[in-house]
């Protein structure tokens, strides 16, 4: 790596040949060296030859995409400061890459100044890395004074600009930098010794953060995340880590943080134009399809069989626009957090039953069979909206009879697992293969072969339905294969 008392070597990747030139250009005036890529695979073989301190990548790329680039670069080399490019139509992919370790990011169009604040400061947070590896090695070469060792410490967690708190094994807060003082709104004359909860109010980050400090942390995870909102305007990504020492004991936790106010303002910008174009579209297609269904009930016998294919035709894509447009709407919904409002105590197995007499219908007509099981005897009132309810079994029902053949079975399964109420929707239709099963839950997103290419649907059925039981704190899992059938179980707390 570079050494820190000279400039930084740089690697800027966009496939934007005007964007690299720029960058280059003010990075260059800054003192720094700078190596630049068009697209991912020419970025890994620079890296083979050069070593960096600093990546600036493009999230949409030809080819290789920044957050695959991203990962790649983590793979070679830890120690490499990632800042992502962001464009308007990449905001949670950027919100995810932020997750997974990338430092900053920096939305498009941005100004000059922007772009210098941001390497200034991933250059000053090099800086002092360099400096903590520096004193971790002196201290292991020799047997320094405790006291000096925890002062340097401390001076150089203050120096920060990334919000830092340390807690012990019980939770209580040991250290934190001005940093975290400043972005949790706190006074300037705390001070650390009490409880996390006294300085943070929200409940669910102080039990995430307990959980870390006593060791807990989550299996085949290196570090939990958690959103926190702040004063109602401001939003923070929350990234926790247990401390381990060398006799394999949890001695705290330390938690640093990242403010994502603008990426969250960038999503609710786009939910609120979604939302906006759909209600705009919806009225004038759902004319236009009742216009074309009048046209084929008063087809006259001299129209061809042609045509009326066609006007056919024309009436299904128009009714797939608009079952897109409410689901686009749901969605919107959902993330504004405008549904689930309507709660009141439900009984499951009386919900699922009126579902699955109404679906029944519809099974009968593929020559499929449904039908509703109910294992426990009584069943706890549910405090839910019952129209997200029918919302996640009607979807989860609709898939299972769209994606099995005819003369399939989907059995609909209901019963009590501890404190939850536990629901399967079970069919031995065509299966989703493994390789599927983490993407079948992302927007638009259809698995396409064979057995599924003419099968007709948003790719938003799912999400919804993810949206929605997360939203009520449940859980949803898939487990299925080719060719035996899927079965999703839905684990909503009582």
């Amino acid at each position: 790596m570079t050494d820190m008392t000279g400039g930084l070597k740089i690697l800027v990747v966009d496939d934007e040949i005007d964007i690299r030139e720029g960058v280059e250009r003010i990075l260059k005036r800054m003192g720094y060296t700078v190596f630049k890529a068009g697209r991912g695979e020419e970025a890994l073989g620079l890296l083979a030859k050069e070593t960096v301190d600093l990546a600036i990548l493009d999230l949409k790329m030809p080819g290789m995409d920044g957050m695959e680039l991203h990962q790649r670069i983590r793979e070679l080399d830890t120690r490499i400061i990632v800042i992502i490019i962001t464009g308007y139509a990449t905001i949670e992919t950027a919100i995810e890459a932020m997750k997974q370790g990338a430092y900053d990011f920096i939305p498009k169009p941005f100004e000059p100044e922007h772009l210098r604040i941001v390497v200034r400061r991933a250059h000053e947070k090099l800086r002092l890395q360099r400096e903590a590896e520096a004193l971790q090695a002196e201290r292991e070469r020799t047997l320094m004074d405790l006291d000096t060792e925890k002062s340097r410490i401390r001076t150089i967690l203050e120096a920060l600009p990334t919000a830092v708190v340390v807690t012990n094994a019980a939770g209580d807060v040991v250290l934190m930098n001005p940093a975290f003082v400043q972005s949790l709104d706190l006074s300037s004359a705390v001070t650390a010794g009490k409880p996390l909860n006294d300085y943070v109010a929200d409940s669910g980050f102080c039990e995430m953060v307990l959980k870390l400090s006593r060791g807990e942390t989550p299996d085949g995870a290196d570090a939990s995340t958690y959103e926190l909102t702040v004063s109602g305007n401001k939003y923070l990504m929350a990234r926790g880590q247990s401390v381990i020492n060398e006799t394999n004991e949890c001695m705290g936790a330390v938690v640093t943080f990242a403010n994502i106010t603008t990426l969250k303002m960038l999503d609710q910008l786009k939910s609120e134009f979604v939302a906006k174009v759909s209600h705009e579209l919806r009225s004038p297609l759902s004319t236009i399809h009742e216009q074309l269904a009048m046209v084929l009930k008063e087809a006259s016998a001299n129209e061809t069989e042609v045509d009326q294919h066609l006007i056919e035709r024309a009436k299904e894509k128009t009714h797939g626009l608009i079952s897109l447009i409410g689901d686009l709407l749901d969605l919107s919904r959902i993330e504004a957090g405008g549904i689930s409002h309507n709660i009141q105590p439900i009984q499951v197995p009386d919900l699922l039953k009126s579902i699955v007499d109404f679906m029944g219908a519809r099974a009968k007509a593929k020559d499929q069979t449904l039908s509703l099981e109910v294992t426990a005897d009584a069943f706890p009132a549910l405090s839910a909206d019952p129209m997200a309810l029918e919302s996640i079994f009607g979807n989860l029902i609709s898939n299972a009879m769209n994606y099995s053949p005819s003369g399939a079975s989907i059995r609909v399964k209901a019963g009590l697992d501890g404190n939850n109420i536990q629901v399967q929707v079970i069919d031995n239709g065509f299966g989703i293969a493994p390789k599927y099963h983490d993407k079948i839950f992302e927007r638009f997103y259809r698995v396409k072969d064979e057995n599924t290419r003419f099968i007709t649907g948003t790719g938003l059925g799912l999400p919804i339905v993810k949206g929605l039981v997360d939203s009520m704190n449940g859980k949803i899992t898939l487990d299925s294969d080719v060719g035996k059938g899927t079965t999703f179980t839905v684990m909503l707390p009582v």
